[in-house]
């Protein structure tokens, strides 16, 4: 995971991590209610089972850098070995595992993961894809990718979920990933100041950037979001921007890889 080059450290872990596990608590009720998880989802050959085994895996190598960072490497060099196909690969060989099984493995292993993510000082770093974390970035992550994945399971199902306070969270990173936006398009990063207003659920305003700036985003926070985690597209959110390089960060926007 590369830098993300913004300052997060008025993140409340506590916070975050309460909405971690609220996410993860809203999942599971949702899958557990399905019995069948086979059913085809907006990722491409991705089943519900495969959504979940996707995120299990994470879990599991999120307690792997936190609890044995030494044994990390075998980790990247598993990825490296799979390719670009890894993740697909991975989730595969999860979803082949009995429902009932898959359900307990990555309910154990997101009790887990907020523990430890809860227990572990929050200057400590520990090792990820491409750089060290801490606990203040890693547990908006965990957050960030059990809402995507939650969000296509929730299609999937044609179940509409409220927005909630959490999305703040994955907004912030979605800001925090405009380098990594330009530099995964292969684009120069821009130079100039941004501004991102967002408008919460309650319609309350989020804010990041400077009030001067000349480059500016602004519209729903849902739908920045639904953006950011590329599960909607741009013509589809009520999302607004000014200025060139505003503009191009929407069409290119990310938080992954």
């Amino acid at each position: 995971m590369p830098d993300y080059g913004l300052d997060l450290s008025d993140v409340e872990r506590d916070v975050a991590l309460l909405d971690l596990v609220a996410e993860g608590d809203e999942l599971d009720a949702l899958v557990s209610a399905e019995a069948d998880w086979s059913r085809p989802t907006p990722a491409a050959g991705w089943t519900i089972a495969h959504q979940i085994a996707h995120l299990s895996a994470a879990d599991a190598n999120v307690l792997i850098a936190v609890r044995t960072p030494d044994s990390f490497d075998t980790v990247l060099k598993q990825v490296e070995a799979g390719g670009s196909g890894h993740a697909d690969l991975e989730a595969a060989e999860g979803a082949a595992r009995p429902r009932s099984l898959l359900l307990e493995q990555w309910r154990t292993g997101r009790a887990e993961v907020a523990a430890a993510l809860r227990d572990i000082p929050l200057g400590q770093g520990f090792p990820w894809f491409g750089s060290q974390l801490t606990a203040t970035l890693m547990v908006p992550l965990r957050l960030m990718e059990t809402w995507a994945h939650g969000q296509d399971v929730f299609s999937t199902l044609g179940v509409t979920r409220p927005p909630t306070g959490g999305l703040k969270h994955v907004a912030a990173l979605g800001v925090a990933g405009r380098g990594l936006s330009f530099h995964a398009a292969q684009l120069p990063p821009p130079t100039e100041a941004f501004r991102v207003e967002l408008t919460g659920p309650g319609g309350e305003t989020w804010a990041w950037g400077p009030g001067t700036a000349t480059q500016r985003i602004k519209g729903g926070a849902l739908d920045f979001c639904l953006r950011v985690t590329h599960r909607r597209p741009l013509a589809e959110t009520d999302l607004t921007a000014v200025g060139e390089d505003a503009q191009r960060w929407l069409e290119i926007a990310r938080v992954f890889l």
